[in-house]
């Protein structure tokens, strides 16, 4: 997340929603992205969706990161160092995402709101999860969030980033466990 924001170019989509609201109301990203983490996940109650403690982590764990790293972070000079800060923000995501989701500790919030939503409404998966991400980021995008060529790019690539890169980051379950 803080390769993506130093680079300037734009943010994953959750991030405009998240840079947005910090810009209003004067909060670190990291203290937007753990209260937002935190009331996505109550909307998993009527959902029936249940978290795990990868779900939990994922909450507390990413906001504090965001805010350790962009406090020593510095912006890099040029396009050349811009355009690297954000190819490496957008693959080190993809393996994040496929590593926590291999080790089945639970998904992250936004995607368990997706899969809640499919499961509970009987909609299918694209269109569910573009409509969200089509909301956070026009929400976000009108309170001042940073919407570029990133967040495109992401929203294209992290489906078949995590594709290649699921199989080879899943934990096989313990014998006798399941």
């Amino acid at each position: 997340m803080a390769l993506m924001v130093r680079s300037s170019l734009g943010v994953m989509p959750w991030d405009v929603l998240h840079q947005g609201l910090a810009r209003q109301l004067g909060w670190s990203l990291g203290t937007v992205t753990i209260v937002v983490g935190t009331l996505v996940l109550l909307a998993w109650v009527p959902l029936r969706e249940r978290p795990g403690l990868g779900t939990l982590s994922n909450v507390v764990v990413v906001g504090l990161a965001v805010d350790a790293v962009l406090a020593v972070l510095p912006a890099p000079g040029g396009l050349p160092g811009r355009v690297a800060f954000a190819a490496s923000g957008i693959l080190l995501n993809g393996v994040a995402t496929a590593a926590y989701i291999g080790v089945a500790l639970g998904p992250g919030p936004r995607d368990g709101l997706m899969t809640g939503l499919v499961r509970r409404t009987g909609g299918p998966v694209g269109p569910v999860r573009t409509a969200i991400e089509v909301v956070v980021v026009a929400t976000g995008w009108l309170l001042g969030g940073t919407l570029g060529v990133v967040t495109v790019l992401y929203a294209l690539s992290i489906g078949p980033l995590v594709h290649v890169l699921l199989p080879r980051l899943t934990v096989a379950p313990a014998e006798g466990s399941g």
